[in-house]
């Protein structure tokens, strides 16, 4: 069983639903509290002991790539007013140089297809892939849970699921399990976005996977699934068939930030909990209910 050390983060989306704001400003890049969405899942997943990152990108995202990257001009006048608590968080938070990685997508053809792009960096080794609207607050992580899960069933195949709100299955991947005991259990199958009536369980797949490299075979036979696209959902089904899969109930909250209403909850939730100023947000927000 080999160790997880590298993540893919499908990034080449246009954000559609986050309109007009992902205009001019990658939806990767909108900020949840005072750091945007790809600082929260890049922390999440060097946490959970991943050392290589590959963004898979497409047009209009450099400001991703400058995020990950030294600002001298704004380092230099940072250490010259002496707001050095200010500077090494910018810089501490930095990647050490050749751990992160771009590769371009150059042309929308579903997640399967993004997750297909960075098959060569990563090879033949086991990987996470994770959804960077998608922010999963938990202790520990999400991709931390699933990287033990992977380690607990002896290098098995794992998605991390959690229960889909009442009459919304038919917008997600929908997971069926062989039982369900406890949080982790082996998966029979998965639907994409199944008709109302016809999902296999309540469980959604939720934007977090470790999986192995047998999957980029399949991938390579750019078969076409649900809404045209080639579906990572579709892939994994037919791996299913070779090697086991296990569904991952964790333990946390998911906040779906390529949705306006999700983005919103998020940033309160998160500057609820911020050391600082989750007081000052709570009375702000009574003060705001009270005035309605």
């Amino acid at each position: 069983m080999k160790k997880v050390r590298k993540a893919v983060f499908p990034v080449a989306g246009l954000g559609t639903r986050m309109l007009p704001a992902a205009k001019t400003v990658a939806k990767e890049m909108l900020t949840v509290v005072d750091r945007p969405l790809i600082d929260y899942v890049v922390k999440e997943a060097r946490a959970a002991g991943i050392e290589q990152f590959i963004f898979v990108t497409g047009r209009g995202k450099s400001a991703l790539e400058d995020y990950f990257d030294h600002h001298v001009e704004l380092e230099t006048t940072l250490a010259a007013k002496g707001k050095t608590a200010l500077l090494d968080r910018i810089v501490g938070d930095l990647p050490v140089e050749g751990d992160i990685a771009y590769v371009r997508q150059m042309a929308p053809h579903g997640l399967g297809h993004a997750v297909w792009c960075a098959r060569h960096l990563i090879g033949d080794e086991p990987f996470a892939v994770i959804l960077p609207d998608m922010i999963m607050d938990a202790e520990p992580g999400a991709t931390a849970q699933a990287v033990a899960a992977y380690e607990k069933t002896g290098g098995a195949n794992v998605i991390v699921v959690e229960p889909c709100p009442p009459g919304m299955t038919h917008l997600y991947g929908v997971v069926a399990l062989e039982g369900s005991e406890g949080r982790l259990n082996r998966m029979t199958g998965m639907v994409e976005k199944p008709a109302p009536g016809t999902e296999p369980s309540n469980l959604f797949i939720s934007g977090r996977y470790v999986l192995n490299p047998e999957i980029f075979p399949i991938l390579s036979e750019r078969k076409r699934g649900a809404g045209g696209e080639i579906q990572l959902t579709d892939a994994m089904a037919k791996l299913m068939a070779d090697q086991p899969f296990y569904a991952l109930e964790y333990e946390g909250s998911t906040y779906d930030c390529g949705d306006r209403l999700g983005w919103l909850r998020a940033n309160l939730a998160l500057a609820l909990k911020a050391p600082g100023f989750g007081e000052d947000v709570a009375a702000m927000a009574r003060a705001l209910l009270g005035s309605s």
